[in-house]
């Protein structure tokens, strides 16, 4: 299967936010999403996609993954990185965090929550460390969280 990873368009957001919805359902049962399908749909449309820090992985032109980046007082952040639940183990995941990698200033951080056992090994993986376990009490679904960081010179240091 060939996977091509392209800049997000106004027109990938029903796309990006089905990929969204479908793997927090999947993956995250334990963690409510805080908003209603309709609002994510909108808040993709409305935000996420014009941020222009979106990246969308295709598999025969279906939006399979997704990865958002941004930087903020010289720390670069995995905002969103998600693949589809069918797609998941292919390499994808790994692709697309590998773009965001490329362009991100170190060290680079992430929240994921703290029972999401298969992030915390991926991105053990890739060279993250946690660096903060929090209670929740500050994300949108109050559950706990870690803060995991790649260092200046981890995986694929530009």
């Amino acid at each position: 299967m060939q996977v091509v990873l392209r800049s997000a368009v106004d027109s990938d957001a029903p796309a990006v936010a089905d990929v969204l919805i479908s793997s927090r359902r999947t993956f995250i049962p334990y963690a409510p999403m805080a908003q209603s399908p309709s609002e994510v749909r909108q808040w993709v449309k409305r935000t996420l996609i014009p941020s222009r820090g979106v990246t969308v992985a295709c598999a025969s032109e279906e939006v399979v993954g997704v990865l958002a980046t941004s930087e903020a007082e010289g720390i670069g952040w995995i905002d969103q990185l998600y693949v589809l639940p069918g797609f998941v183990g292919q390499g994808i995941g790994a692709r697309l965090l590998k773009h965001g990698l490329a362009s991100l200033v170190r060290p680079v951080r992430l929240y994921t929550f703290q029972a999401n056992a298969g992030a915390r090994r991926f991105y053990d993986k890739h060279g993250f460390k946690a660096i903060e376990f929090t209670d929740g009490s500050t994300n949108e679904e109050r559950c706990p969280d870690v803060l995991l960081e790649l260092a200046a010179g981890g995986e694929n240091a530009a």
